[in-house]
């Protein structure tokens, strides 16, 4: 029987709550226990870092930071990061009524560690080299304004340059409104780099994960020559409510899922976490040996 005179100590949940605090007030860790949003399913945080973040009873795969991604795919100690020291800028002094951009930048670098929504750099799996670049949602949602655009099309032409294959992991909710025209220009950037990665005859390998949707999907997210995707993850351009609102119509329950996009054709196919690593690695070993022109 619990002791009546100890304090009951509350559940921390890691679904974007601020910690949470005991009897008396004291915080206590963010990841002490972790509610699965999908079959609701109380998770110790421990055996979810342990296990990739994937939920051991239904599968739902949580979002991983860029660090974490990278520690997942890249062979130990292999990644060198570059375009570092670039700095998202205010270039139209955006302000909303949440406030002004600049402030916003400061604090999401501060919240997050990182300098902007993207980490870029080379690497190996099971010593096979790579450029990597991998988007953060944590970031401003994973949006891309002109730093993102311009990391991710450094990392494309390193990979050009080098004639290494070029993987790219999204996860983003779109453009960057702050950023404005300068954010959408950004979609034709990174197309334009891809175009020459597929003439120069090097592999690109775009990984979707929860959620690619807007201005990503409709530029270099879907224009890999392998296009895989995480189970469940929410893919498209417009988000389920925007397209009921506008056809005035319910949607079936699985649009705009990993599942659905599969159905469809438009990715060729869905991999597991635990998977993942494995499977961008036959598919780098398979296009080193062959020699291949993929993109010619």
């Amino acid at each position: 029987m619990r002791d009546e005179s100890q304090p009951a100590l509350t559940v921390a949940q890691t679904n974007g709550a601020h910690p949470a605090a005991d009897a008396l007030g004291r915080a206590l860790p963010d990841n002490l226990a972790v509610k699965c949003p999908n079959c609701r399913e109380l998770l110790l945080g421990k055996d979810l870092a342990k296990n990739n973040k994937v939920c051991p009873k239904c599968g739902h795969h949580f979002r991983l930071s860029a660090p974490e991604r990278i520690e997942l795919l890249l062979d130990p100690d292999s990644f060198n990061e570059f375009a570092s020291d670039l700095r998202s800028t205010d270039p139209l002094s955006f302000v909303a009524r949440s406030g002004a951009y600049a402030d916003k930048l400061v604090s999401e670098r501060e919240k997050t560690g990182l300098e902007d929504a993207v980490v870029v750099g080379v690497g190996t799996i099971e010593g096979l080299p790579l450029a990597l670049a991998v988007m953060d949602f944590r970031f401003i949602g994973g949006s891309m304004g002109s730093v993102v655009g311009e990391k991710l099309t450094r990392a494309i032409e390193r990979a050009t340059e080098e004639r290494i294959p070029m993987v790219i992991v999204s996860a983003s909710g779109g453009a960057r409104q702050q950023e404005g025209t300068l954010s959408l220009m950004q979609m034709a950037k990174t197309s334009a780099a891809l175009a020459r990665l597929a003439d120069a005859g090097v592999l690109y390998v775009s990984v979707l994960t929860d959620p690619t949707t807007a201005g990503i999907s409709a530029s270099f997210a879907f224009l890999g020559d392998v296009i895989l995707a995480e189970p469940g993850a929410l893919i498209g351009f417009a988000g389920p409510r925007v397209i009921e609102q506008m056809m005035h119509q319910r949607l079936p329950k699985d649009v705009n899922t990993a599942e659905f996009v599969l159905k469809h054709g438009m990715i060729d196919g869905i991999t597991h976490r635990r998977e993942l690593r494995a499977a961008l690695a036959r598919l780098l070993r398979l296009h080193s040996g062959s020699g291949a022109q993929v993109g010619a």
